[in-house]
């Protein structure tokens, strides 16, 4: 698992939206199987893909990544 994303605030921030992956996935632009790929940690999401996921969120991308509490 990367050391980054590893508290896995994207499905937590997600599932406080009440949706699915394919749910998000569409709203941001990617597949669910990059969104899945992302929770487990097995991949990382571009610097694109991790604004787009800031903005949608409005968090930071410190956030995102594990990086703030805020």
């Amino acid at each position: 698992m990367n050391d980054y994303f590893k508290d896995n605030r994207i499905s937590e921030l997600r599932n406080e939206k009440k949706l699915s992956q394919r749910q998000l996935a569409a709203k941001i632009g990617t597949s669910q199987a990059n969104l899945s790929r992302w929770e487990k940690g097995t991949i990382l999401p571009s610097i694109a893909e991790c604004w787009r996921l800031a903005d949608f969120f409005d968090v930071t991308i410190d956030y995102l990544a594990g990086r703030s509490e805020y």
